[in-house]
């Protein structure tokens, strides 16, 4: 039962045994191209006529909306799971989630056959993604005001009943497969100059930090919301505190620690960190919508709220902004395009 005990955690969340807190090698992000490939498509990466006026400069959108559940986070659980020691495949696994990183561990978690077990905010608003869950056959659960709330529940469950804990983001194989976007980035292309990439617990930006920031040389920018800026803080100071809260209407972001895994990733390769208001990611919404036809959530949309924050500075370059995910609830949609 060792497995199943916590142990010292370098940062404000529980982690285990089965924990590597070793960031994926160049070598690692390629094995798990090599697993992400066989079930997922490779998504488009498309030029935004709109952004790229505006900006003065070449910015192509890359779309991993595009991806079964609509949402990036389904690359990373392909890799994991498939690397599920056997002791965990019949106990099978729990984390917490806002709904994308859930639909992500239940889709990857049916193809092997391994349970799934997802602990959501009893707040959270958007029931599409928790349907989604459910009709993926996962166990949700909801316990807690917030993410934070619900991950502690989820750590709590792991200890006691000897569930594999699935971090948000200590975890090496989850950032490897998110790491194929950035290899599709730099194989479609290499003349990117900078990736704009949203930040919750920081696994995509890392990805993105250990393909195109470190292998290309390209800058990598991580955005936060301003309601919800523990990375934001922990990256600039040098120091894991955990909030007391955190206020923004893009859950997918909303969180109130940092993860020491991708926190490092992100010291050692990001080249800035920012943060843009919630008025700001709406606009971006609405601006993605009218202009682009894409439907992006709120955490998906800082990227194009921070590109237009920028402003002159991007004048010139080749850009890239993710779109990470697609899942905006129909209430905060019709909200949006009635402030317009």
């Amino acid at each position: 039962m060792s497995s199943y005990k916590p142990v010292d955690s370098p940062d404000k969340t529980t982690i285990f045994s089965y924990h590597d807190l070793t960031p994926p090698t160049t070598r690692d992000i390629y094995k798990a191209r090599q697993t992400v490939e066989q079930y997922l498509p490779r998504t488009p990466l498309v030029r935004s006529e709109s952004l790229s006026a505006e900006l003065d400069a070449n910015v192509l959108i890359k779309r991993e909306d595009t991806l079964p559940t609509r949402s990036f986070k389904i690359r990373g659980f392909y890799n994991l799971v498939a690397e599920l020691a056997p002791e965990f495949r019949e106990k099978g696994l729990i984390t917490a989630s806002m709904g994308n990183h859930g639909q992500g561990m239940a889709t990857a978690a049916r193809e092997f056959d391994v349970p799934a077990t997802i602990v959501v905010p009893a707040t959270l608003e958007n029931q599409t993604k928790i349907s989604s869950m459910k009709r993926l056959g996962a166990t949700v659960i909801k316990h807690g005001e917030d993410f934070d709330d619900a991950r502690e529940h989820a750590e709590q469950r792991a200890a006691e009943e000897g569930y594999r804990y699935v971090h948000g983001g200590n975890e090496p194989h989850l950032i490897a497969g998110r790491a194929s976007a950035g290899l599709e980035v730099m194989e479609d292309c290499p003349e990117v100059d900078v990736v704009i990439n949203p930040v919750g617990g920081g696994s995509s930006a890392s990805a993105y930090a250990l393909t195109v920031g470190k292998l290309l040389g390209g800058d990598v920018i991580g955005v936060q919301a301003t309601g919800a800026d523990a990375v934001y803080r922990a990256w600039s100071e040098g120091t894991i505190e955990f909030q007391e809260q955190a206020d923004t209407f893009a859950e997918g972001i909303n969180i109130r620690t940092p993860f020491a895994l991708p926190l490092q990733i992100m010291q050692d390769h990001l080249t800035e960190m920012m943060v843009v208001e919630d008025d700001d990611i709406r606009a971006a919404i609405r601006k993605l919508l009218t202009e682009d036809a894409v439907l992006a959530e709120g955490a998906a949309a800082v990227s194009v709220a921070a590109a237009v924050q920028l402003g002159d500075e991007l004048a010139g370059k080749t850009v890239v902004l993710p779109i990470t995910g697609s899942n905006l609830a129909a209430g905060k949609l019709r909200d949006i395009l009635g402030d317009s």
